[in-house]
């Protein structure tokens, strides 16, 4: 049990390290790779290949992971973390570029990428009990929405200060890519002192097999599918593209927008710890679909304000209640399935999210550039997660779990 404790709390700081890491990163990648040259349809397939490739290396790592080991695929990831950090820092060659994004761990997004999040909500899930399970990823979700606000934030003041009050260079963007891949390497030595503890139990003998899964494999890819839906319209407002859109569109500056998504991610850090409360009074699935509805409405109304204050009202408006259906997936996901299916259904729904993530920036990148579309990936955004909340609604409200 002591061994438990100690594997989750270093679980809680790898969330912290990488969070705050994709929170700088995700501050300065689209306008980084602007100020190389790029425009904006070549930055989208930048970006898309950073989730497609993620989505085959972690669908391979993931449903592997209670096989090969959760701390070697864990290890792995962080050094993927690494090379993709190292390789974008080093060169403008767009080719090279694209094979980076496309074996790296890159989070355009200032959300998770690779096997991290599948790998380590297996290991918690196995380590805590089933009636504190929803409350631990609440707080896994909030410590990790306020490293990724401080990784925003410090990125912002750091390169006001590295600009000295002008513009910051393609230069001053390097030295937080460095910093990404030095957080990679410090990832890859918390997750070495992981004990035996974080790993799989015996694994279940005479069932077929397919991607790790045995008893729960349709569930696991329908909630995939809507998963996939979900995850493609958030691809289309991903924190790099909606920080350029405050740039381009207002003006805001890299420590406006440091400060801006500092408060973005703290109030949704706090939504998240809410659902737990939620939950205990109308379910997981009730806390999925109800608490979603309203958070996309407001993120149709973003394009519409007339000032960067009132688009900031809004997003932070949403925000604050935007991921408290996070923690209710990841618990529902969980309950639904056997424990020695638990790596591979959340690497599963995770790469379905990547998989639906993965064409969005490239859309994204069109709309944009497109005269008089600027804010339509937000209103796509918007419809397309509240088709998704209807969907899955209607696929599972009759499933009852513990």
């Amino acid at each position: 049990m002591s061994n438990g404790r100690n594997d989750v709390r270093r679980l809680f700081a790898t969330r912290i390290i990488r969070l705050f890491a994709y929170g700088c990163i995700s501050l300065i990648l689209f306008i980084y790779l602007s100020q190389l040259g790029f425009g904006d349809r070549p930055i989208g397939l930048l970006l898309s290949m950073t989730l497609l490739g993620d989505t085959v290396i972690s669908l391979w790592l993931t449903t592997s992971a209670d096989r090969l080991g959760r701390k070697r695929v864990l290890i792995a990831g962080a050094g993927l973390m690494v090379l993709g950090g190292l390789v974008f820092a080093w060169t403008g060659n767009f080719w090279i570029l694209l094979a980076a994004a496309t074996v790296g761990v890159i989070s355009p997004s200032g959300n998770e990428v690779g096997p991290f999040l599948a790998v380590e909500q297996a290991a918690l899930a196995q380590t805590v009990a089933a009636e504190t399970r929803t409350w631990i990823f609440a707080w896994y979700n909030l410590v990790g929405s306020l490293a990724t606000a401080s990784g925003s934030l410090a990125c912002g003041y750091l390169l006001q200060g590295l600009a000295r009050g002008h513009a910051p260079t393609v230069e001053n963007y390097r030295i937080v890519l460095y910093a990404y891949a030095f957080f990679g390497a410090l990832l890859a030595f918390v997750f070495a002192g992981l004990s035996r503890a974080s790993e799989a139990g015996p694994i279940a003998q005479g069932f077929s097999r397919f991607l790790g899964l045995h008893r729960s494999r349709k569930v696991v890819l329908r909630l995939s599918a809507l998963f996939a839906l979900d995850a493609f319209a958030g691809g289309l407002i991903i924190q790099s593209l909606i920080a350029f859109w405050f740039h381009e569109r207002f003006g805001a500056e890299p420590r406006t927008l440091g400060a801006i998504f500092f408060g973005a991610n703290l109030l949704a850090g706090i939504s998240a710890l809410a659902a737990a409360a939620i939950a205990r009074r109308i379910g997981l699935l009730n806390t999925m679909v109800f608490t979603h509805v309203p958070s996309n409405g407001l993120l149709i109304l973003i394009p519409f304000m007339p000032t960067l204050e009132s688009a900031v009202a809004i997003l932070f408006l949403r925000f604050s209640i935007s991921q408290m259906d996070v923690p209710a997936r990841q618990s529902y996901t969980a309950a639904l399935v056997s424990p020695d299916e638990r790596s591979a259904a959340s690497g599963i729904t995770g790469v379905a999210r990547t998989i639906g993530a993965a064409a969005s920036p490239a859309v994204a990148g069109v709309l944009l550039s497109t005269p008089g579309l600027e804010g339509a990936p937000f209103i796509a955004a918007g419809i397309l997660k509240l088709v998704y909340d209807g969907l899955l609604y209607l696929s599972f409200r009759r499933v009852t779990v513990q």
